[in-house]
């Protein structure tokens, strides 16, 4: 096999079975979902699949008006599809690094934007963030994931877990924060006088704090920023 010829390429870069179950890291970046019935996936993400798989999006009321209503709320653009069938259903999202959780009658707590597909025997609720309206340009919304199946999240690059004890709280900028555990419920704190080291012309600096007993997971990215105030 000569280097860098058409061979090598695709031998280096093919799809392998791993046999790892219903959700596969195929790639650091790419989510392989060997499917049988059904998922739920953030719309969007399918990028290739083989077999018989159907998608849907995610009807005004299959969730009941409440979901719909904090939906509407939030001002959020992500929505989920339902990917059912049997096939090979490959997701990502703008390139992000793919992390895979198994809840086992655990919970925890998803950024919306972070969010890349679930087991339909997991069960969900968007929690608003009210004190953030006005002050954040986006993210204004976590899902909250609770039972025992599969949950994949998204990071831009190397997600850090930081360990919550109620002797030593942890502070995170909310754009950068992706997840935590169901046990935590984090307060927004601010600081007028750290703006100036953010740069962002928000007026204020807000921060999450996390205290209890858990952990809460960032990445070294912003996602959104703050809104332009008049």
């Amino acid at each position: 096999m000569s280097r860098y010829s058409i061979e090598e390429f695709v031998n280096q870069t093919k799809q392998q079975d791993k046999g790892e179950g219903l959700f596969e890291l195929e790639t650091l970046r790419m989510l392989e979902i060997n499917l049988t019935s059904q998922v739920w996936a953030k719309a969007g993400g399918m990028v290739s699949y083989r077999g018989q798989i159907k998608f849907e999006r995610e009807g005004i009321l299959e969730h009941g008006l409440g979901k719909m209503f904090k939906k509407a709320l939030t001002g959020e653009s992500t929505a989920l599809m339902k990917a059912t069938g049997n096939g090979k259903l490959y997701l990502a999202d703008q390139g992000k690094k793919i992390s895979i959780l198994k809840l086992d009658g655990d919970a925890i707590f998803v950024n919306g934007n972070d969010l890349l597909a679930f087991e339909p025997s997991i069960s969900w609720d968007i929690k608003l963030m009210k004190r953030m309206a006005g002050m954040l340009a986006g993210g204004l919304f976590n899902v909250r994931l609770e039972g025992t199946g599969m949950v994949a999240i998204t990071s831009h690059y190397e997600p850090l877990t930081l360990l919550v004890t109620p002797d030593n709280p942890v502070y995170t900028d909310p754009n950068a924060t992706v997840a935590w555990s169901g046990t935590l419920q984090p307060e927004f704190v601010t600081d007028i006088s750290f703006k100036t080291f953010l740069g962002r012309g928000s007026g204020e600096s807000v921060q999450m704090k996390f205290s209890g007993n858990g952990f809460v997971v960032v990445q070294p990215f912003e996602e959104v920023y703050y809104a332009q105030q008049s």
